[in-house]
């Protein structure tokens, strides 16, 4: 889950980094009353789950409680990259006397944790990136280690902090240490980490991610962060059912079980859509080895009510869970839903049992089903019958 930049700095002041909150404003006389609580020249900023907000005029200096009132109304309801901006923060001015960036992340493809920080950053960080990059510290961080008060000081001595900052940046990287291990993140960004007047380190803008799968059990009250009315309906309606899915801009739907398998059976639909007037996978849906009829069911449910899905490729290899028990749970599906399930059905099962699964889908006999052995295969049947829908 992306947190957007208030709730990002509701973590970091939980966690004791020094940042400004602000106040959130959903209308422009919001906006105008926030400005006029904290008095003098204030910041408008648009939230949203994006970057280059600044570039896109989301972000906007107000030096009247008007003029933020004015800034609000032009922002509200904008788009940036997409994104519909649907409420501000406003946030005293504190302009900045050198900006730098730091973050924390996973380095998935080297199985470790990262710390990135530049004395030289600040927002036009991926220009210092591509210009000076020795400007830009890469820093690996021991999992078992972490950050210690003594691995801050290290990262803050090779980031070449000023001396001025040092015991701050020490602190600071400490607690956003903690803001990213106790909040199960797995990116913790500040960009820019602002020098101000008087020599204070403020993280003045956040970006957090956190990891979903440790939301349920670990952090129930990450709920809080997610914002119902703006999540895609879908994948909403996927997770309320306990699914694993994440629509894309596609025509086939695609069911597997195992997320390898469906990451390949996307690569699969795309390669085969070229010959098919450029059809494109439309979800990620891994219903991992419950592939029993309501699971089914729940996943068909989602897909078939995405309205650029054109056909259907359910994709399974039989392990743990058999062939013959996804192909019931077809089966069950396809009569739960009844008149609902209109787009046709590609059905690839392979691996154990597979004989038996493909007799029950054979016997059911269903007007939309159509089994192919291969994957290759079925991948080009399901962009097919997209096509030609």
């Amino acid at each position: 889950m992306d947190l957007m930049e208030f709730q990002a700095k509701e973590l970091f002041a939980k966690h004791g980094v020094a940042t400004t909150l602000g106040v959130v404003a959903e209308t422009p006389e919001a906006a105008r009353a926030a400005a006029e609580e904290m008095g003098g020249v204030t910041v408008v900023k648009a939230q949203v789950k994006a970057g280059g907000r600044g570039k896109a005029g989301g972000v906007k200096i107000a030096k009247t409680a008007d003029e933020a009132e004015s800034y609000a109304r032009d922002i509200l309801g904008m788009e940036i990259k997409g994104l519909t901006v649907n409420r501000v923060l406003v946030t005293p001015a504190t302009p900045p006397v050198e900006e730098y960036y730091f973050s924390f992340l996973l380095d998935r493809s080297n199985r470790s944790h990262l710390c990135i920080a530049s004395v030289e950053g600040g927002v036009e960080i991926e220009e210092v990136a591509k210009t000076n990059p020795d400007a830009v510290k890469k820093i690996r961080v021991d999992a078992l280690e972490g950050v210690t008060p003594e691995k801050a000081a290290a990262i803050v001595d090779e980031a070449k902090f000023p001396a001025a900052l040092r015991d701050q940046a020490i602190e600071m990287v400490q607690a956003l240490w903690k803001v990213y291990v106790e909040e199960d993140a797995t990116l913790v960004e500040v960009n820019p980490l602002a020098r101000l007047e008087g020599d204070k380190l403020e993280a003045l803008d956040g970006k957090v991610s956190l990891d979903d799968n440790a939301s349920e059990v670990r952090h129930p009250d990450h709920e809080q962060f997610e914002i119902r009315e703006e999540a895609d309906p879908l994948e909403a309606k996927a997770k309320d059912k306990g699914l694993n899915y994440v629509k894309l801009d596609g025509q086939v739907g695609i069911i597997g079980n195992g997320a390898g398998l469906v990451m390949s059976t996307l690569d699969v639909v795309a390669y085969a859509g070229e010959a098919h007037g450029g059809v494109k996978p439309a979800n990620f849906l891994d219903i991992g080895g419950g592939a029993n009829a309501q699971v089914m069911a729940d996943g068909l449910d989602v897909i078939i009510n995405d309205p650029q899905v054109k056909s259907v490729f359910v994709n399974v290899f039989g392990g743990i869970t058999a062939c013959d028990e996804v192909a019931n749970g077809i089966v069950g599906a396809l009569k739960i839903l009844g008149d609902e399930e209109s787009k046709p059905l590609v059905v690839r099962l392979d691996g154990n049992n597979v004989e038996e699964g493909r007799r029950i889908l054979d016997e059911f006999n269903h007007p939309l089903v159509t089994q192919v052995d291969t994957m290759d295969g079925a991948a080009d049947k399901a962009a097919e019958l997209a096509h030609q829908a």
